[in-house]
This record gives structure tokens, sequence and C-alpha cells, in this order.
């Protein structure tokens, strides 16, 4: 019989030209992940001269910081980062204060239509209504041009709800049961009990609910007109794609970004808007990396 010992696979028995190619693979895939953001942090921090003599740039010729004094001049892009930051922690707050208690009510299988609340959980996983149908709903709330569409609309997430009531069956019933045994209810057995056992799956599902307010911009794009009122990734869009209307001084960017005011470019104004679009969902990572992953394998089965 073989020592489970035996079978673990050494990573150092690994012969040293397999080590030399996989280190080469993970080398070159670093590099065409992180490069794209490089060039456009390098643009962001040159003058518009040097990027169009030199676009391929990784490194800011003729530093300059007039981008970003621009962006940060700009009371528009301002108010849409503000209603970004808005949407994300407001969002993600009430998105775990609605998915925690479902994913509860889920996991207890003995609670009278707990199997029937699952369907209408799993249900809107497979099935939408569509766009037409969502729009007629939010007009009927009164939600076309209100900020709070990029929050309400998303309260619970099926699968996030799914994966934290996977989370709550991989803990023992035990703890749970001496709880209620000893005349606890089931909102201290969560509170109490659960929640402390579950930072690392709200940190995941946090970090998901987070991250999906912080880049949506179809809700934006579908349920606000009013320029006033986007979110940072809509008007970001805008700068990206519709270059014309900055130089020109259309309908849509006349109240937002008169580029001739200063002496720059669109090129400038586009790099330095995606940095400051990224750099503040990107600092969060760091501190929820530790309870990431082990929150998705405790998530993803149950025990």
């Amino acid at each position: 019989m073989v020592n489970k010992k035996e079978r673990h696979h050494n990573p150092m028995d690994t012969p040293r030209y397999a080590q030399v190619v996989i280190g080469c693979i993970l080398a070159a895939a670093t590099i065409v992940c992180l490069y794209p953001f490089l060039n456009v942090f390098a643009k962001s921090l040159s003058e518009a001269h040097a990027i169009y003599t030199n676009p391929t740039m990784i490194v800011p010729h003729s530093f300059t910081l007039e981008a970003y004094e621009y962006i940060f001049s700009t009371s528009v892009l301002l108010k849409s980062f503000a209603i970004s930051v808005f949407s994300t922690v407001v969002g993600t707050i009430l998105n775990l204060l609605f998915t925690i208690p479902t994913a509860y009510s889920l996991s207890r299988n003995h609670a009278p239509g707990s199997k029937l609340l699952l369907w209408f959980v799993v249900i809107p996983m497979l099935f939408g209504a569509g766009l037409i149908p969502q729009y007629i709903l939010m007009k009927n709330l009164h939600l076309l041009d209100n900020i709070l569409v990029l929050i309400l609309p998303g309260l619970i997430s099926p699968f996030n709800a799914i994966l934290m009531r996977n989370f709550f069956w991989s803990i023992p019933d035990s703890l749970t049961e001496a709880a209620l045994i000893d005349g606890a209810s089931e909102l201290k057995v969560l509170t109490n009990i659960l929640l402390p056992l579950s930072k690392p799956i709200i940190a995941t599902i946090g970090l998901f609910y987070a991250v999906g307010h912080w880049n949506d911009y179809f809700t934006g794009l579908y349920y606000i007109n009013d320029n006033t009122k986007w979110p940072l990734q809509v008007l970001l869009k805008s700068i990206i794609v519709d270059l014309n209307a900055m130089n020109m001084g259309t309908q849509n960017f006349n109240n937002a970004i008169d580029i001739g005011k200063v002496t720059l470019q669109p090129e400038n104004i586009k790099a330095a808007t995606i940095i400051f679009a990224t750099v503040p969902i990107v600092l969060v990572y760091p501190f929820l990396q530790k309870y990431f992953t082990k929150g998705i394998i405790l998530g993803a089965v149950k025990q």
C-alpha cells in the first residue's frame, strides 16, 4: 500500500528545464498583463507630443502632471467619482445586509419553505426578463435618472447567496444546535456564532459586490440620461469612445470637459482618467487577498 506522503508531489522534483519553461511562461504572462497598465500610466504623465512620437512607451516622456491637475479641477469628473464611491460603498453594505440573511435562510433545510425559496434564488440565475421589461420596471419604480438605480435592482446576487449558503453548510451543525438548545434565537445564532466564523466568505462576496458596483456602466448607461448623475464608468466610457465630442464641445461634454481651456490632447485626458478610475478598486485587493482564496474554496463545496 502506497503511503499518502509518498503520493505528495514535491515541486523541487520538477526537472530544471521544466521550471525554466514555467518561469518563462509566467514572466511572459506577467508582462502581457502589466504592459497595458504601464503604458496608460506613462501616457498620463507625459506631454502630448511625446505620446504621439512614442505611443508604446512604458516610462513617462517629458514628465508632466497637467492631465491629473486638469481632471481634478473638473467638477463633473469628481462628482461622477463621488457617485461611484457612494454606489460602491452603500451598495456593498446593503448587498451584504440582504445576502447574509438570505444565505442563512437557504442553509436551514429544516425551515418550512426553504426549498421553494431556493428556487426563487436559482431561477433568476438562469433566466432574465430582458432589457425592455427591466426598463419599464425601473420607470414604474421612478428610478430613472436616480442614483438609487445603481444600488437597488441588484441587492442580492443569487451566485453570492448560494456561495455563502454553502459556507454556512460547512460549519458543523453541533455549533448551531448547541446554541438553539440553550435558547438562542435564529438571529442570535447568525450574528453571534456564524458571522464571526464567516470573515473569509464575507470578504470574498463583499469584494465581488464592490468590484461589480465600481465597474458597472450598463446600469448608468441605460437608466440615467442626466450626465450630471453619471457614475464614473459611464463618463469614462464617453471620454474614451467619443473623443470627437471632447474636441468639438458637443452637448454631452459641453458642461463636462472643455479641452480647449488647457494645452492637453484627448490622449492625456483619456489616460489620466483611466488610471483615476482603476487605482481605487485595485488598492482594495491587497487588504482582502488573504481572505479571497479561502472564502472561495470554503464556499464552493459542502463539506
